[in-house]
């Protein structure tokens, strides 16, 4: 339905290469430990997890998938030699990020795979925090999919998990992320209704996390629910109210940059259709300056970019070298 994976692009800027050694990685979950590697200490492979995982945010999408596949192999092992909580939560982080890159490049099936094992490796560390998040996610594929349906069965699965976790800040971050997901998913069926009910609940819960940025790097918070009304909006076609809301928003400093471009390609998706075209170009340019790598890869700003081109006379001239830069 996107167009993804936009293999040309892949190709020229080196990434196609690096997708089959993540799907070979991924594939080698249940075969125990493997007897030529030999791992390096937990702290030093959770250490490379948590720093994939910011790589990501930081939109760095070109860093983590060159490194993901080597520390899944190596944490994998370490694992199953280990077989302690600590060591499958961080083989369940490094199949996250493996996870991340696969969504953001396009790759839908590997994406699921990936949320496969992450839920395997859940299972193993007894962690309902981490079910409930790789219940979110499985989500997401259902939604961008537009299988709402699922979704909201996979939504009331993580809210079921949650239950068993403790009744702490980091459970209801992930509550929290759970109701926006599912407010999204609403908006996308058109059921302006139930989108409201659970992002007034999300807008409860940010009140007593408060800005929960660092909690499984889900950006929970105040300035989330504030970003998913507007993708609500948009997806209500609700436009005006759309673009309204996200030039009010003001991100925190700490928000990551991964965020920050989703957001302001939202933003210029919402004033594209709202006739607010030279404000739709100049988020955009937002959507690159905060993380060029994934605004590169990012349907979204492909979609808004290709619907302003019909006014491009209109456009300044770094409108066309913005086209290039994307390949279209």
């Amino acid at each position: 339905m996107t167009g993804q994976p936009y293999v040309e692009e892949l190709r020229a800027d080196a990434l196609d290469v690096l997708i089959l050694p993540i799907r070979e990685a991924l594939d080698v979950y249940d075969l125990g430990a493997d007897p030529e590697i030999t791992p390096r200490a937990m702290p030093l492979l959770k250490a490379d997890a948590e720093q994939l995982l910011l790589d990501v945010r930081a939109g760095e999408i070109k860093t983590a998938p060159a490194n993901v596949a080597g520390l899944i192999q190596e944490m994998t092992t370490a694992a199953h030699l280990t077989k302690t909580t600590e060591g499958w939560l961080a083989l369940a982080s490094t199949y996250r990020t493996a996870y991340d890159v696969a969504t953001k490049l396009g790759f839908g099936d590997l994406a699921s795979i990936a949320l496969s094992r992450m839920d395997w490796a859940a299972e193993h560390a007894s962690d309902a925090v981490v079910g409930g998040i790789y219940r979110y996610m499985r989500a997401l594929t259902y939604l961008r999919s537009g299988q709402y349906r699922t979704g909201d069965r996979l939504v009331a699965m993580g809210l079921s998990v949650l239950g068993q976790a403790e009744p702490d800040r980091e459970r209801e971050a992930v509550l929290g992320q759970l109701h926006l997901g599912a407010a999204v998913m609403a908006g996308r069926a058109k059921d302006a209704g139930r989108a409201e009910e659970h992002l007034a609940e999300a807008g409860r819960i940010a009140e007593g996390t408060g800005e929960a940025v660092d909690v499984h790097w889900l950006s929970f918070g105040p300035t989330n629910v504030a970003v998913h009304q507007v993708s609500v909006y948009a997806e209500l076609d609700q436009y005006d109210e759309a673009a309204r809301t996200g030039k009010q928003i003001a991100m925190p400093r700490e928000w990551p940059a991964s965020r920050r471009s989703h957001h302001y390609a939202e933003l210029a998706r919402a004033q594209m259709w709202d006739g607010d075209l030279e404000g739709s170009f100049a988020n955009l340019l937002r959507a690159r300056k905060a993380a060029p790598q994934q605004a590169k890869y990012h349907p979204t700003v492909r979609e808004t970019y290709s619907g302003l081109e019909g006014a491009k006379r209109r456009m300044p001239d770094s409108f066309l070298s913005y086209g290039n830069w994307l390949g279209i």
